[in-house]
């Protein structure tokens, strides 16, 4: 793996996400924004930044390498009781840093964060056909507990995502 720091995102690194998300939407059709879908202003999405910070069952984390941000995960808890021990997972890695245990790393960061904040069940869509997530999900233990028809809606083609979890305790 090359050397890439991975850390919480802070406010200041709102433009550099922008640009990164808008990037990466483009290097596969795995993801819920093409390229240069991704459109909100660096003033909101510091905003963003700041809720996340100052919540306590939220994380976004930012694997930085050479300056640049090479992948993006978070963890969104919710806020009603009753369903507050569960939390939804997102993860991307820069296509030109796949398969180096990045994502593994940033997956492994966001379990110890949902432990410290009483998430017992992570949850996570994934499109069907992107192999290479779902086996990295199923390595970190998440399994596949449904099939979501037509999630996705790419060029007007329809694609499934599996729904899956983690139960921690």
């Amino acid at each position: 793996m090359k050397d890439v720091i991975i850390r919480e995102a802070m406010p200041e690194d709102a433009e550099k996400l922008i640009d990164y998300l808008n990037e990466i939407g483009g290097e596969s059709n795995h993801l819920l924004h093409g390229a240069n879908e991704f459109q909100i202003t660096v003033e909101k999405e510091r905003e963003f930044i700041t809720r996340i910070k100052n919540t306590k069952n939220e994380c976004m984390l930012v694997g930085v390498c050479d300056g640049e941000i090479v992948s993006v995960a978070s963890l969104s808890g919710y806020a009603k009781k009753r369903v507050a021990h569960r939390g939804s997972l997102g993860v991307s890695v820069r296509k030109s840093y796949w398969n180096q245990g990045i994502g593994t790393k940033m997956i492994e960061r966001l379990i110890a964060f949902a432990k410290s904040a009483s998430i017992c069940v992570i949850e996570l869509e994934v499109k069907e056909d992107n192999e290479n997530a779902i086996a990295l999900y199923e390595k970190m233990g998440f399994e596949k507990i449904g099939r979501y028809k037509k999630y996705f809606c790419i060029e007007g083609t329809y694609y499934d995502a599996y729904l899956m979890n983690l139960y921690l305790d």
